[in-house]
């Protein structure tokens, strides 16, 4: 009955560290009430060291910041004072001009690997009430914001190409910081579908209209920004695929994306390494634009996200995905400890029940093993005769 006893203790302390690991995945990052959100009618300047204008947006910029543009240039933000902020150039990112150049010269696409080719694109709205004035007239409308009509074209415009979108609905109102807080629950159901890709879609906040416009393939249409967290454990594998989905996207419809943006915080993509924030043009646009400009990306999304007919594997693909497993483990690990320390009230205690439970282990699986051993004695006993 002992036995069972501190069996039965062991698997608990484990039970509880996965908890504290799916928890992290779950629940609210630490993080998550310092993401940048874009505030209507606020521009926030970028410049570089000698005074030209990089790029602007409503959101908040810090210290640590980064920017690739379109032309592969890579800027690292180094002073803020209020609404101005200075950026270094870091050089030209070298892994964006590699799948620029790829893109440019082959027929075939390297992607992230998906075996599935049912998989779908998963796409949801943190901000559900951001809208446009000019076709909407409204910067918000709570509960139905315009945003959900651009996310109605990308959905539309994906499964004209074959593709399988799970167009998630879910409100999350109102538009605070809190709004990730309450769509991390919709990001976790869509994990539920396994998507190959997701897209949290939204609209920036700075007044001028003309920043995102442009004419593109011989449209005039709202560009669009790709948005990854600085704060996310898969940032590296985040950045990769915007990188990648940004130069393909400007390889068939040339600066259709006019940058991604390294911001404060996790904005969820934690927990998919193929997550990405979109801000489709800014409030002042017409809806129209947005809903043209986004169309135009959804042209590049199939193939690289290995559902486009000239798709192939990536052997990069993949990786992250053990390193979000390690993570878990690791995760587990910890909360497993946290608990012993916590019950047993010092270090030295903890050591000493776990070497308890050792040999608690070892006792218990000595049977097994003598009975193992003395199968395969009668056994040879039985050959040699």
């Amino acid at each position: 009955m002992r036995y069972k006893f501190k069996i039965y203790w062991a698997i608990t302390v484990f039970t509880l560290g996965i908890i504290a690991a799916v928890g992290a995945n779950i629940t609210v990052p630490a993080t998550a009430n310092l993401e940048s959100r874009a505030e209507v009618g606020h521009t926030n300047t970028i410049f570089n060291q000698n005074g030209n204008m990089i790029s602007k947006m409503s959101r908040k910029i810090y210290v640590g910041d980064e920017l690739i543009n379109a032309k592969g240039q890579h800027f690292r933000v180094i002073k803020v004072n209020g609404n101005k902020a200075t950026a270094k150039l870091i050089g030209m990112n070298k892994e964006y001009l590699s799948w620029r150049d790829y893109f440019t010269n082959l027929d075939q696409v390297p992607v992230t690997t998906n075996k599935d080719k049912k998989q779908p694109v998963a796409i949801y709205h943190t901000h559900s009430a951001e809208s446009y004035v000019p076709t909407d007239g409204a910067a918000f409308h709570a509960y139905s914001g315009g945003i959900f009509k651009v996310g109605q074209v990308f959905a539309n415009e994906l499964e004209q190409q074959g593709v399988t979108v799970v167009l998630n609905d879910a409100r999350h109102d109102p538009h605070d910081n809190m709004a990730y807080v309450r769509s991390r629950r919709t990001v976790t159901e869509l994990l539920q579908q396994n998507p190959v890709a997701m897209f949290d879609v939204h609209r920036d906040g700075i007044p001028d209209p003309n920043f995102f416009y442009d004419t593109v393939s011989g449209e005039d249409v709202a560009r669009v920004r790709f948005i990854i967290g600085r704060q996310n454990p898969n940032m590296a594998a985040n950045k990769d695929f915007a990188k990648r989905l940004m130069a393909y996207s400007n390889q068939k419809h040339p600066d259709i994306v006019r940058e991604i943006f390294m911001a404060n915080g996790t904005y969820n993509q934690d927990l998919l390494p193929t997550n990405i924030l979109i801000e489709a043009g800014t409030y002042t646009n017409r809806r129209e634009k947005a809903e043209d400009g986004i169309a135009l990306l959804a042209d590049a999304v199939p193939v690289v996200v290995g559902l486009g007919p000239a798709a192939v594997d990536s052997p990069e693909a993949g990786v992250s995905g053990w390193q979000v497993a390690g993570g878990l483990l690791a995760a587990a690990l910890i909360g497993g400890a946290l608990f012993l320390l916590i019950s047993t009230g010092s270090v030295r205690r903890s050591g000493e029940k776990i070497r308890g439970l050792g040999k608690e282990f070892g006792d218990l699986w000595a049977p097994l093993r003598k009975k193992k051993v003395t199968s395969k004695d009668n056994s040879d006993e039985t050959s040699n005769k």
